[in-house]
């Protein structure tokens, strides 16, 4: 037989699981604890009492005389007994087993009975038989005993233990089902763990700490106002109302809660790093766990589902025990049916344990109307409110996170359980549910992390002898950050929750802000900052809709920088029309995959003197829109796969710089039209597919600079060195063999580049261009170099590795601003120089060297 504690194990919970137990389930399982005391207690009196006892009944028409025989034995004859008090006596009588053939004489009525037999000879009679005798001994006893007890007692007086003990076993079990079922019970240990954890962490209350402080510097002024309060303000837990003690502020609105402290507004308090990160790591598990649960009603149907099932069982075990009370008595009659044994048909038997089967099952029947009470009230809870639905209103009324989401389906139901164990809890876990709360916490974390002190670490100087921070996947910006008064220049990228607070009015210097995948959100304070400081902003984004609002209000913005997807579809959405209030914008960069120019582009034309389009390879088609860009004075179009000059570009006739890299251009004869272009000074042809150079370039006097290296010139046309104002000219990495020699011609060159191409001999015309600074020739197959570079005296770039020399005119000292640092060749031909030109090479300067790009 197993012990009660074994049986009661079965009802046991984890203890961490009585946060999801309502009063009604946990005092479900103390009444189902009684119901199995109750089962064993009865199977165990059963067991061990649990018996009939049976006499039979004699005959009542038949007289007999008792007579001894030669055997030992008698024969026996039942007769009717004369009186009640005859018959009571052989009922109560006990017959003890008897292996003796005595035979006992009854007493008998007959016709020859003499009334005259004196008094004293009959109370003789009555002394010597004090009963019947039955002639029936100890084993035909237990016999009919064991006989009767199965037929003759009613099924229920015998298996009344064992049913208690099934029904109980299945309402435990129906109980906690849920807690078993693996669907389910996955799901409510990571929300008890989750749950427990958010209880304890010491973000909960400093998140509702910080809560209060905010709501303290909004009332500031009221509340210093108000002399007369306390350092600390005591609260009641009454609606959140202040104790009778504590002084009212009525005019001012403010509202105390009992679950927010009210304190003077002490200094921030900072979370240590651990416990930041904890409540880090929860805010990413609550996230996930709502995610997991919140898309099925599994739990709530099966809990549903096992409050029906005890709700049915209990309305059956009613229904069936209370035909049976009556049925359990103290007698009974048996009809075995083995007279030809015993030689009696009938027999009345009693039944010991009758009293007290009867009296543990009205116990039984009065505990499982209470159980079924119970479950109908749980029933009535289920749906008398929609459990699928929850609503944090209370908890963002009393904790000012108002961005709370209301929760629903297993998640919903989940917190209505736990409000029945304590509303607490689920009041602290919505702060974990709230982004401002999270934010908060990031915040905190990151200006603990993110000191003034480390921040000026990262500062450095940019090319443009700039001081720049760049900031990288950061949680959000630092709030120190905006003490760095002295920055220049901003880059934050890929921070998702980057706020621009008003502080950052403090940072005068800031003119130019990168954001890069970040979709900055700023303060209206910071913003009217913004808009009347801020000179260059930088935007990369993934799609358009990134791009922040208040970029298009910058009203004093000159320039912005704009990468990112632009296709086709997302044009119109691109929402540039409002670049129209960018009055003073002047630059605009566009590195995207534009198939054409976007008319809203256009819209800002009047206004621009520099439009750069990058594209990713994607061939832009529609280019008619730059002729409205009338002041544009430098335009780049990269890798937009042109295969001809556009025609839309003449008509710019304030263009200044050309530059079409990368493109698809295999001649250039429309070249002739920049004729037109008075003020076309730069011309970049470079990286393209060009094959020769056409005679009529010879019409764009006023040209400068002309870039055609990576191409597939092989020659030099006499016409290039007719533009008698060039002053750079770059034909790097082509095919040409031969420097002409026309290239005498031009005086004002200062920049010469014929890196990677296949020239062998340097004319002597080429140092007659005194004016050069910066001469490439390496990788070529130049096998000497003429005395005459000493003539280049402003010679501040020598590039001569990967040719074919020997040595190295000792005239090279005579180029006095040319130095070793400027002079780009093998280390074995500098060697060949005489020592003192070697010396002279190594003298430090402070003229600047420029390398002519």
């Amino acid at each position: 037989m197993f012990t009660l504690a074994e049986v009661a194990s079965l009802s046991d919970i984890q203890p961490t699981y009585r946060i999801l137990k309502p009063w009604w389930d946990v005092f479900m399982d103390y009444l189902a604890v009684v119901m199995l005391m109750v089962a064993i207690f009865a199977g165990t009196m059963q067991l061990t009492k649990d018996q009939v006892v049976c006499l039979p009944v004699l005959q009542s028409t038949v007289n007999s005389r008792v007579q001894p025989d030669t055997a030992g034995k008698a024969d026996f004859t039942t007769v009717e007994t004369t009186t009640g008090q005859e018959e009571a006596s052989m009922r109560t009588v006990s017959f003890a087993p008897t292996v003796t053939p005595d035979i006992f004489l009854s007493r008998a009525t007959s016709s020859q009975y003499q009334p005259t037999e004196s008094d004293q000879e009959l109370k003789k009679e009555q002394k010597d038989s004090s009963g019947r005798k039955t002639n029936l001994d100890f084993q035909q006893y237990v016999f009919i005993n064991q006989m009767c007890y199965h037929l003759a007692l009613p099924w229920y007086s015998k298996y009344f233990p064992y049913l208690v003990l099934i029904h109980t076993i299945i309402l435990i079990v129906s109980s906690n089902f849920w807690f078993k079922y693996p669907k389910t019970c996955s799901k409510i240990e990571h929300f008890v763990s989750i749950l427990g954890k958010c209880f304890e962490s010491p973000w909960t209350t400093k998140a509702l700490s910080e809560t209060a402080c905010e709501d303290s510097e909004e009332n500031k002024q009221r509340l210093t106002g108000a002399q007369s309060l306390p350092k600390y303000v005591s609260t009641s837990s009454d609606e959140g109302s202040p104790s009778a003690s504590t002084p009212m502020i009525t005019k001012s609105g403010f509202k105390f809660s009992a679950d927010k402290p009210m304190i003077e507004i002490p200094s921030v308090t900072i979370l240590d790093k651990k416990d930041g990160e904890q409540a880090k790591a929860l805010f990413e598990k609550v996230r996930k766990f709502r995610a997991h649960v919140e898309d099925s009603d599994l739990i709530y149907k099966l809990y549903v589902g096992q409050t029906v099932i005890k709700t049915v069982k209990f309305i059956f075990i009613l229904c069936y025990t209370a035909n049976f009370v009556n049925t359990i008595s103290f007698e009974h009659i048996c009809n075995p049916k083995v007279e030809h044994l015993i030689g009696y048909t009938q027999f009345e038997c009693t039944h010991n344990m009758a009293y007290m089967l009867k009296k543990l099952l009205i116990s039984y029947i009065s505990l499982i109307c209470v159980y079924g009470f119970i479950c109908l009230y749980t029933l009535f809870w289920l749906f008398r409110i929609p459990l699928k639905e929850y609503s944090f209103e209370k908890v963002r009324e009393e904790s000012s996170f108002s961005d709370i989401p209301d929760v629903k389906n297993d998640f919903a139901f989940l917190l209505h359980m736990v409000d029945q164990y304590d509303q607490l809890y689920s009041k602290r876990f919505g702060v974990f549910l709230s982004e401002v709360s999270e934010n908060k916490l990031r915040g905190i974390s990151l200006n603990h992390e993110w000191t003034y002190e480390k921040l000026r670490q990262h500062v450095s100087r940019n090319a443009q002898d700039k001081q720049e921070l760049h900031l990288f996947m950061l949680s959000g910006v630092p709030d120190a950050v905006f003490d760095l008064t002295d920055l220049d220049v901003l880059k934050l990228e890929l921070i998702p929750e980057a706020k621009i607070t008003a502080k950052i009015s403090q940072m005068t210097n800031l003119q130019e802000l990168h954001l890069y995948h970040c979709p900055a959100k700023v303060e209206q304070t910071a913003f009217s900052f913004l808009r009347d400081h801020l000179r260059c902003l930088h935007v990369k984004f993934t799609d358009v809709a990134e791009i922040p609002a208040w970029v298009y209000l910058l009203k004093t913005l000159r320039e912005l920088y704009l990468i990112g997807n632009l296709n086709s579809e997302n044009n119109k959405m691109i929402g540039l029309e409002s670049l129209r209030e960018l009055r003073h914008l002047k630059i605009l960069h566009v590195k995207s995959n534009l198939t054409k120019i976007p008319p809203n582009i256009t819209d800002v034309a009047p206004h621009l003197t520099k439009l750069v389009i990058h594209n990713d390879g994607t061939k832009l088609v529609v280019l008619n829109s730059l002729k409205k860009m009338t002041n544009v004075a430098e335009l780049e179009l990269q890798n937009c796969e042109l295969e001809r000059i556009p025609h839309a570009i003449f008509s710019l006739s304030n263009l200044q710089e050309l530059d079409l890299k990368s493109n698809s251009i295999r001649t250039i004869e429309e070249i002739i039209s920049f004729q037109h272009l008075k003020r076309l000074t730069c011309l970049k042809l470079w990286h393209n597919k060009i094959v020769s150079i056409p005679s009529s370039i010879t019409h764009i006097k006023n040209l400068e600079s002309l870039y055609l290296s990576n191409n597939k010139l092989e020659t030099l046309p006499a016409a290039v060195f007719s533009l008698q104002k060039l002053r750079c000219l770059d034909v790097s990495y082509n095919s040409i063999a031969v420097i002409p020699v026309e290239i005498g011609l031009l005086q004002n060159l200062q920049h010469f580049h014929i890196t990677g191409n296949k020239v062998d001999v340097l004319p002597k015309q080429l140092f007659k261009c005194v004016k050069l600074r910066t001469l490439s020739l390496g990788q070529n197959c130049i096998t000497s170099i003429p005395d005459k570079v000493s003539q280049l005296l402003q010679l501040t770039y020598l590039e001569l590795k990967g040719n074919c020399l020997d040595r190295l005119p000792a005239t090279l000292g005579q180029c006095q601003l040319l130095r070793k640092s400027g002079l780009v060749v093998e280390d074995h031909l500098f060697d060949t120089l005489p020592s003192e030109v070697k010396e002279v090479l190594n003298q430090e300067t402070g003229i600047p060297f420029a390398n002519g790009i």
